[in-house]
């Protein structure tokens, strides 16, 4: 049941549960120090008492051994009333048993080495017997010798007196621990309710955060604590979730606009081409234009799937080792026939050995937009410079345009979806705000990174960032 409750009367119960687990460990503990102590103590009255009966014992004239009692002058001090008495020869013969025994058999016959080694040594055997009649003992054996004849000593004393003292001491104790636990329990719900009291106030404050206020923060009372780590985590979590929403926001609105134009467009021409007659010149020339929006718009889609497959990790990269210069010869080879257009040369320089770990066609397409990219707004009869050359454990591919240099405070946004400089201009260059987006993801998911510079003779500097192969190429 106890996973229907609540953290706070779990940890409660917990708590006392373990309390009480400790305080039973603690009173087993003590019982049998306890135990330990009082058999040691009766223990030594035995081993004072059997050292006074040794010197209360004689043989009579008729050769009987018996014990002188009437030489204490005070009879509260003798011990002799409660005290199991039985004296014997080392082998065995019965010498003299006091009235206690009632003639019953203390501790049997003599076990070797009871007399001579405790004799010798001035020592005492302890050990635990039973009577007949299932009383339990606590015994000692010594040897003691009157004149030239060695006897053999046994006392004991009955343990029941240490079996009720050590009965009334953990009744003591139990009858401590329902008060002790009632305490605990009480103690542990006030310390749970306040360590947890951080936890109720940031769910609290969570309750109330929804979409439209993410920017929202649980409180922090202590960052150094468990809970405060998971209230800087969960905070954490909003602001990703807050940046998530804000570009989910941003690009909902940019794709909105972006798609409505061309196919404002379209319409447009298709609406001025119906209000008359026109030649087959003209309607090829209608049906033209919106081809090429049509186009533009098409692009705009594959763009749009692709950078969602990305962001929803459907992409699954196939990598290879292959030459850098290889594919940048792939990427110009491609777009030679743009750049012709518009008079621009490519140059390409670099070293044919140096190759990468990518997946080819990713990398293609995200580089094959970078150089695309340079001859849409590089100006005219320009050159396009590309040098594919090693840094440290990287190898760099650089694509240098001659076109107006971007802004320092515009470099990093111009990766962003759908930002452009000059919106215009772009539109006029067919662009649709999305291939340097598609480039930093394409190369930054085969570990690279991408970067703009201002370039050496003017213009931009593309830096293409990517971790070299090991050795050979294929």
């Amino acid at each position: 049941m106890l996973r229907y409750t609540n953290v706070r009367h779990r940890l409660t119960l917990w708590y006392v549960a373990v309390f009480g687990l400790m305080l039973l460990l603690f009173i087993l503990g003590a019982t049998m120090l306890e135990y330990w102590q009082l058999t040691r103590q009766m223990y030594h009255a035995e081993i004072q008492d059997v050292e006074t009966a040794e010197g209360l014992l004689a043989f009579a004239p008729d050769g009987r051994l018996v014990l002188h009692e009437e030489y204490h002058n005070y009879p509260q001090s003798i011990l002799l009333l409660d005290r199991y008495m039985e004296v014997l020869t080392p082998e065995g013969h019965v010498l003299l048993r006091n009235n206690k025994l009632q003639g019953r058999d203390l501790g049997g016959p003599p076990f070797p080495g009871e007399g001579l080694a405790s004799y010798q040594q001035r020592s005492y055997h302890q050990r635990r017997v039973r009577l007949a009649d299932g009383t339990r003992l606590l015994l000692i054996s010594h040897i003691h010798a009157i004149g030239s004849q060695p006897l053999l000593i046994r006392l004991a004393y009955s343990s029941a007196p240490i079996e009720h003292g050590v009965l009334q001491f953990v009744s003591l104790l139990l009858l401590a621990v329902p008060p002790a636990l009632l305490l605990a329990g009480v103690a542990g719900y006030r310390m749970a309710r306040k360590a947890l009291q951080p936890l109720d106030n940031m769910a609290q404050r969570a309750e109330t955060i929804t979409a439209s206020d993410l920017d929202q923060r649980l409180p922090i009372e202590n960052p150094n604590d468990e809970l405060g780590r998971m209230a800087r985590v969960l905070n954490e979590l909003l602001q990703r979730l807050q940046n998530s929403f804000e570009t989910l926001k941003r690009f909902t609105a940019d794709a909105s606009h972006e798609l409505r134009t061309p196919l404002s467009s379209i319409r447009s021409v298709g609406e001025v081409g119906l209000q008359r007659l026109q030649t087959p010149e003209q309607y090829r020339d209608i049906i033209g234009s919106m081809l090429e929006e049509v186009t533009r718009l098409t692009e705009m889609v594959d763009g749009l799937l692709s950078i969602s497959r990305a962001d929803a990790g459907q992409v699954v990269l196939h990598r290879t080792r292959f030459s850098a210069l290889g594919l940048a010869r792939e990427v110009v080879a491609l777009l030679g026939l743009l750049a012709e257009e518009k008079g621009q040369q490519i140059q390409i320089e670099g070293d044919a050995d140096l190759s990468v770990n990518a997946d080819r066609v990713v990398l293609h397409r995200g580089l094959a937009n970078i150089v695309e990219n340079a001859i849409k707004y590089g100006p005219g009869a320009s050159c396009i410079s590309i040098l594919v050359a090693r840094t440290g454990n990287y190898v760099d591919i650089s694509v240098e345009d001659r076109g107006e240099t971007i802004q320092e405070d515009l470099r990093e946004k111009i990766f962003e979806r759908f930002f452009r400089i000059d919106v215009s201009r772009s539109r006029q260059a067919g662009g649709s705000g999305l291939g340097l987006a598609i480039a930093k993801w394409a190369i930054e998911v085969n570990g690279g990174s991408v970067s703009l510079q201002p370039g050496q003779h003017g213009g931009n500097l593309f830096l293409v960032r990517i971790p070299a192969a090991s050795s050979g190429v294929t």
